[in-house]
């Protein structure tokens, strides 16, 4: 085997070297599209759009009864008279959720005495509401629980009225 001498040389005398060269020219071009696709401006985010505003209102019973998650319907429950949009709840409080007695109603007796059962809601809609006069202090406090609850995570849209309040919506 015999080694060959090979000289490196560069331009001829009187020759310039030059950077075009095939592959230094897309190199070039690969760098500049990298740059580009790393700088270019982007569009701005956009925030979703919040819910519809709510109106704190008055509510008696048979106006609380169709915000009971059907047909499209918020779902909303009162406790010691304040009405909470539960509606993000649905799951628990909707039609099919373990709490869906209470949509539409008067919660307070039920949470207080940790019951389901619909004996716990008010049969009469247009009579007074539930004073909690008979309730024991552990089911007051069981029910201040759930008020505190209810205010920490939902919205309060309304008070509850009975019927024959002064300050109950007029038909």
């Amino acid at each position: 085997m015999s080694t060959e001498n090979l000289e490196v040389t560069g331009p001829a005398p009187g020759q310039v070297a030059t950077v075009a060269t095939p592959i230094n020219l897309i190199l070039i071009s690969l760098l500049v599209l990298l740059a580009y696709l790393r700088l270019r401006p982007t569009a701005p985010a956009t925030l979703p759009k919040g819910p519809p505003p709510v109106v704190f209102k008055h509510f008696t019973p048979p106006t609380l009864k169709p915000y009971n998650g059907e047909n499209d319907m918020p779902v909303y429950l009162a406790v010691r008279g304040k009405v909470f949009d539960v509606t993000s709840g649905r799951n628990f409080y909707g039609p099919g959720g373990p709490y869906e007695n209470f949509a539409g109603r008067d919660a307070s007796r039920g949470l207080a005495c940790g019951s389901f059962d619909e004996d716990m809601l008010t049969k009469d809609l247009q009579g007074p509401l539930d004073d909690l006069k008979d309730l024991g202090p552990e089911e007051m406090e069981a029910m201040r629980g759930w008020e505190e609850r209810f205010n920490e995570k939902y919205l309060v849209v309304g008070k509850l009225v009975s019927v024959s309040d002064s300050e109950a919506p007029k038909a």
